[in-house]
């Protein structure tokens, strides 16, 4: 039996989404199932996937455009394949603590692709952040790395029990 592949693509601008990418394709790989990871925009085709996950950070309530671009670009390649959505962005543990329901984008990603489910993680922002808007609300004690490397394992390992029974039958 040929080993699973999952893509794990993101759409990040200052990595926090990217480092979620790695916990995930890293607990995919302990729980048995080969994982590549990619930003979103360098994703020409998905190809010899058995499953995609797709990641984008929250920036003023919406979704990276990277990743709508790729759910959109791949929509048909991706039909009946499965797909999980995941969106990274509160700068507090809230994620941590309730279901936060994906901003619009991601729900029209969710939609159009059939994902099996979309989650949110808490995001990351330090000091080293691109932009005026981000670098002044780490000035303003807004900063911090509120992502849960044991919930997104736990998350990847979930995952990875699903495809591996999906493909046992």
């Amino acid at each position: 039996m040929k080993p699973l592949l999952v893509l794990v693509a993101y759409g990040s601008d200052n990595g926090s989404t990217a480092g979620i990418a790695d916990m995930i394709a890293a607990a995919l790989r302990d729980a048995g199932v080969a994982a590549h990871t990619s930003p979103a925009a360098q994703v020409h085709t998905v190809d010899g996937y058995d499953a995609v996950i797709i990641g984008g950070a929250i920036y003023n309530g919406r979704w990276h455009g990277d990743a709508r671009v790729f759910a959109r670009r791949h929509a048909a390649a991706l039909h009946g394949r499965p797909v999980y959505v995941f969106s990274s962005g509160p700068l507090d543990d809230s994620a941590d603590h309730t279901d936060i329901p994906p901003v619009p984008h991601a729900a029209d990603a969710v939609r159009r692709l059939a994902a099996r489910e979309h989650v949110t993680f808490g995001g990351r922002l330090t000091d080293q952040a691109r932009g005026f808007a981000a670098r002044a609300m780490v000035r303003n004690g807004r900063g911090g790395d509120f992502r849960n490397a044991a919930r997104i394992g736990a998350w990847a390992t979930q995952i990875a029990s699903q495809l591996r029974q999906a493909t046992s039958r």
